[in-house]
């Protein structure tokens, strides 16, 4: 998409405008910090698209930084996962760091605001510092632990170092305010204990900075000229910079806000995705039908395809509640001139040519693409026996339906053109085979005293290969389900994923998971990357042809 054709950038306008200042020298240096406590989803994708395009739009620089800060809750393999999922969508970090490297930092930096009378230990409970802390209309209580001595504060700290008490028993604050209108500025927290092996610095640590503490200060000595993050940070921003100030630290980075995505049908919460993951609810982190970037890499979205949802919804302030259509949107636009047609059968029955000689095959040449000639062509296999789908077959209806009709003719899409004659049906009812026959004098021509109108896709019973395909709709059943109040397992939808056996032309026998395909007619498809074999193929739909589900929402 043209350049003009997105939407305006707020942040990008800032920037421009430090740059023309000579603000920081004129550089652009950000970050994105993640925690590596599960996957990243589309909603991080968002942050990566803007943190890194700005950097890269100015000639600047990234860090990726692991805010690894809490190891009860993170583990080395989501790091893995994080840095798998930023490189394939095709950005590239100058280098990677982790907030444990700044542990011993911090701490020194802890130590001088208790040597400045701005820290203290508190040895009050969780709740009773719950209660002291106050509401948003009623202020906070003063810790009777307050005022102790700079002595007694940096001795109990040192202790907490040294791991002399146990989990809860003490936790650093900042002294700042317990009256202040802002929540967050009531002598925040800052260090805390856990008795916990990490998985950077082992157990060289059982004290761990809080978030607030270690974010604004490791930004700081990366030098981030531009620390950008969502909305619900903005309220932490005097902190940001109140932390920073006392410091006195020589880079003082501009903390900007935007808006979080929120994507229809699904939930961005980590917290429920993890649960639906560790509740065997989905295939894993990586499941197709999750928002995560490894699960729409494995459904079959392409890297650009992302980045182009990601600018076209725009960064601003306001609620960014998008709907699914214009995420599936983006990918019909990038697969619509660049993956090749193919044909596949997702629910067969059988035909049979019965005039159509018996063990004769036709190799029919045939474009990869309607539209681009320099895709070049394939040959598929025409016999006698077929499959077609069974949508594409009814025994009677109405002028509307232009298919395979009993008593009636189609053409084959890049074949000849066909009549049902018999059908064959098994003990249920269902249909097994129609006989058919052929007109030869068909092939690339139009009957000469009769008009066919439909055209159907099929595959050669002898040559196409057997496929199991995996049709998906949105997880949840209502719209933004992280806000509803229903338990969200009650709004997960029975029919995400649909289960087909079917059959595929020959030439997908050597695609490969990053090959994306229009099985015509039908939508475009992709090998799944996990579970297909060259001996059992599993294809994924990426997406329909068309925004279905949004007509049965509707219907719904």
């Amino acid at each position: 998409m043209p350049e003009e054709n997105y939407p305006s950038n707020f942040i990008r306008n800032i920037i421009r405008q430090d740059v023309a200042d000579g603000k920081n020298a004129g550089q652009v240096v950000t970050r994105f910090p993640p925690e590596p406590n599960g996957f990243l989803h589309i909603g991080h994708a968002k942050a990566i698209c803007l943190s890194f395009g700005m950097a890269e739009e100015f000639a600047g620089n990234t860090y990726l930084r692991f805010d690894d800060t809490n190891p009860i809750k993170e583990d080395a393999e989501f790091m893995h996962a994080i840095q798998r999922d930023i490189a394939w969508l095709g950005f590239e970090w100058l280098e990677i760091r982790h907030a444990s490297d700044y542990f011993e930092q911090l701490y020194q930096f802890a130590e001088q605001f208790i040597e400045q009378g701005k820290a203290y230990v508190d040895s009050c409970s969780a709740d009773e510092m719950r209660t002291n802390r106050g509401t948003l209309t009623k202020p906070g209580i003063d810790s009777p632990y307050r005022n102790r001595s700079v002595d007694e504060n940096l001795t109990l700290f040192r202790q907490m170092r040294a791991g002399e008490f146990a989990d809860g028993e003490h936790i650093l604050r900042l002294k700042i305010d317990m009256a202040a209108a802002n929540i967050n500025m009531r002598d925040p927290a800052i260090y805390r204990i856990r008795h916990v092996t990490h998985h950077q610095t082992g157990d060289a640590w059982c004290i761990y900075p809080l978030y607030d503490y270690t974010h604004c200060i490791s930004d700081a000595l990366e030098g981030i000229t531009h620390s950008l993050c969502d909305l619900s940070f903005e309220a932490h921003r005097p902190l940001y910079d109140w932390i920073l100030d006392e410091l006195k630290m020589s880079c003082h980075p501009q903390q900007i806000e935007f808006s979080r995505l929120n994507l229809q049908f699904t939930v961005m919460s980590k917290r429920k995705l993890k649960q639906l993951v560790e509740e065997n609810l989905v295939d894993g982190w990586d499941d197709p039908r999750l928002p995560t970037i490894a699960g729409l890499r494995r459904k079959g979205y392409t890297p650009d395809s992302i980045r182009d949802f990601c600018r076209r919804i725009g960064v601003t302030k306001s609620d960014n509640n998008v709907e699914l259509a214009s995420l599936e949107s983006c990918i019909r636009d990038a697969l619509g001139d660049t993956a090749p047609r193919v044909m596949g059968v997702l629910d067969p029955i059988k035909i049979i040519i019965d005039n159509y000689p018996q063990g004769q095959v036709e190799m029919l040449d045939v474009a990869n693409h309607p539209k681009n000639e320099a895709m070049g062509k394939r040959a598929i296999h025409f016999t006698r026996e077929l499959y077609i789908d069974r949508e594409d077959f009814r025994e009677s209806a109405n002028r509307k339906y232009k298919r395979l009709v009993a008593g009636g003719e189609v053409r084959l899409r890049y074949g000849y053109v066909i009549r049902a004659n018999e059908v064959i049906k098994d003990a249920d009812d269902n249909i097994v085979t129609v006989h058919c026959t052929y007109d030869d004098a068909t092939l690339g021509k139009n009957p000469v005293d009769r008009k066919v109108k439909g055209v159907i896709h099929w595959v050669s019973a002898d040559y196409a290969h057997a496929a199991e395909i995996r049709l998906y709709q949105p997880l949840f059943k209502v719209d933004f389900p992280d806000t509803a109040e229903e338990d969200y397992h009650e709004l997960i939808n029975s029919d995400a994923l649909t289960i087909k056996q079917g059959f595929v032309e020959h030439s997908l026998s050597t695609a490969s998971s990053e090959d994306r395909f229009q099985f015509e007619r039908e939508g475009y498809f992709c090998l799944d990357s996990k579970d297909s074999s060259p001996d059992a193929l599993v294809f994924n739909r990426i997406v329909g042809l068309r925004d279905t589900w949004a007509k049965i929402e509707k219907k719904a």
